[in-house]
């Protein structure tokens, strides 16, 4: 298994930029890559903001701080990830895009390098096809933030190396991340369980015609689960938790998978949750409802 010292992030939204923050707080060189110059500085800013908070309250010092964002490099250029040993693709949660991007990837990085990809829903596997060396693919899925959640689930697809597979449960283990193995499946471990349970309780919401506030706290309360239903959705975002739905009920074709028509219709009136401003609850300067 080769030593990884130098990181690739392609897609440098709110989860790209958390990677690459957590990488280069772990050492790693990161070539952070954007559409776009603007993108670019967008995200840049954007970890240069948290790691200050950080040194704020204490919890890193400002000359490690300056160490590592001296340690993020951004581009817009895909070629400038060819001297990379891992890279970690963080884009649009389409089958095709990825698919592209990795094809394209295949041909700038080197034959050594891990290839990853962060989706939480779609199949590795087919992301891997196509390439012509799919043994060199693996899922890395980081948690939403990335700098905070401690769980990385690294996926094995059905073509991966041992020593693919090894190297992103040894690089998660560095960045003081909880990694756990896993076989390819629809929704990988945590998905695959949380969003049917998620899509029940918001069933429940009409069922049981209990409000918002209230569903929280029973769950909170009674099943002792750290943040209720309806925040949590809210803070993954409606738009993504119906994503992830439709993706998994398309391959299991179980119906707890399928998004209540209550999820679809908030994610179709752009009531997204704590992104838009109002979801079940308000956020900010948000309308009221």
């Amino acid at each position: 298994m080769a030593e990884v010292r130098s990181i690739g992030v392609v897609g440098l939204g709110a989860m790209g930029a958390g990677i690459a923050q957590v990488a280069i707080e772990a050492g790693y060189d990161v070539v952070g890559r954007e559409v776009s110059a603007d993108l670019c500085d967008v995200a840049a800013a954007r970890i240069e903001h948290f790691l200050g908070r950080k040194v704020e309250k204490g919890q890193l010092e400002a000359a490690d701080r300056d160490a590592a964002v001296g340690r993020l490099r951004t581009t817009t250029a895909l070629d400038d990830l060819a001297g990379c040993d891992l890279v970690i693709e963080a884009i649009v949660e389409e089958l095709a895009a990825k698919q592209e991007l990795f094809a394209a990837l295949e041909d700038v990085c080197g034959p050594d390098t891990v290839l990853a990809s962060n989706t939480s829903a779609l199949s590795v596997t087919e992301i891997a096809a196509a390439t012509h060396a799919p043994e060199r693919v693996i899922g890395m899925h980081f948690f939403n933030p990335a700098p905070l959640m401690p769980l990385v689930e690294i996926v094995r697809a059905e073509l991966s190396s041992d020593e693919a597979f090894e190297t992103g449960f040894t690089v998660a283990e560095r960045m003081g991340k909880a990694p756990v193995r896993c076989h390819d499946t629809p929704g990988f471990v945590v998905n695959r369980i949380l969003i049917p349970l998620l899509n029940d309780c918001i069933r429940v919401l009409d069922e049981a015609r209990v409000s918002p506030e209230d569903l929280d706290t029973a769950m909170t309360k009674g099943a002792g689960w750290p943040m209720g239903p309806c925040t949590l959705v809210d803070l993954v975002g409606i738009d993504v938790h119906v994503h992830a739905s439709e993706a998994l009920y398309e391959k299991l074709r179980e119906p707890r998978m399928a998004a209540p028509p209550r999820l679809v219709a908030m994610r179709n009136a752009g009531l997204l949750g704590r992104k838009s401003g109002r979801g079940f609850y308000r956020y900010g300067d948000a309308p009221g409802a």
